[in-house]
């Protein structure tokens, strides 16, 4: 008996630790099909490793923007594309692994990937870290598009994350194909209620957010 209850407790204890707080959901669950590689759950990052809260490669949303997320994906099928997320829902324990690290100027392993070009003491003022981000709010996500018949992420003319003018929107400094991509990723977002962040190409959070205010603070799990 007192091995069943100590089993018992267990799956208990990882049953409230799986539960989402009202109003988000495990993105997966709403949309079996997206790709996730969450990129702060290893170490292929601008900092070059596992950063605090994420616990798990598992994609996190508020409901709405996982259903807004939904349209896009079953739009992509059509062309045998698919959502690629990189990053959704960030605790703010992450935010403030971030902010550390850009205080300390002596860490740049990574620099000559991410930020070649940027400073990093200028990380903040040109708005590549801030203390506060709108991913932990729920309804923000990075992604890019994958070509569903090789499995391959489109061309889009920068990397995930990269800190310079060639991740701004705006950019034409592109090759044909490249332009193209982008313009059908931020087109397709666009149509299903997400802005863009003009800094980063990937970057887009759902207009009418339903925690507009609020800085979510539980893991990733």
């Amino acid at each position: 008996m007192k091995y069943n209850l100590v089993i018992l407790f267990a799956f208990l204890s990882l049953s409230i630790a799986a539960q989402l707080p009202k109003g988000f959901v495990y993105v997966k669950d709403i949309i079996p099909s997206i790709k996730v590689e969450l990129r702060y759950y290893g170490n292929h990052n601008f900092i070059g490793k596992r950063i605090d809260g994420y616990h798990n490669e598992r994609a996190i949303l508020s409901k709405q923007a996982a259903l807004a997320l939904k349209a896009v994906q079953k739009e992509l099928a059509s062309n045998n594309l698919s959502v690629l997320i990189y990053d959704s829902y960030r605790p703010q324990t992450a935010v403030n692994h971030f902010v550390r690290w850009a205080k300390d100027l002596n860490d740049t392993i990574q620099k000559q990937e991410f930020y070649p070009l940027v400073l990093k003491q200028h990380l903040f003022e040109e708005g590549y870290i801030a203390s506060k981000s709108g991913h932990t709010r729920g309804s923000t996500l990075d992604i890019t598009l994958v070509d569903l018949r090789n499995g391959e992420p489109l061309d889009m003319g920068s990397p995930y994350d990269f800190f310079g003018k060639e991740s701004w929107v705006n950019n034409t400094n592109l090759s044909k194909d490249q332009l193209a991509n982008r313009m059908l990723l931020q087109k397709i977002m666009a149509k299903h209620g997400f802005r863009n962040y003009a800094n980063e190409w990937w970057h887009f959070t759902l207009k009418g957010e339903p925690f507009p205010n609020t800085y979510f603070d539980f893991p990733v799990n």
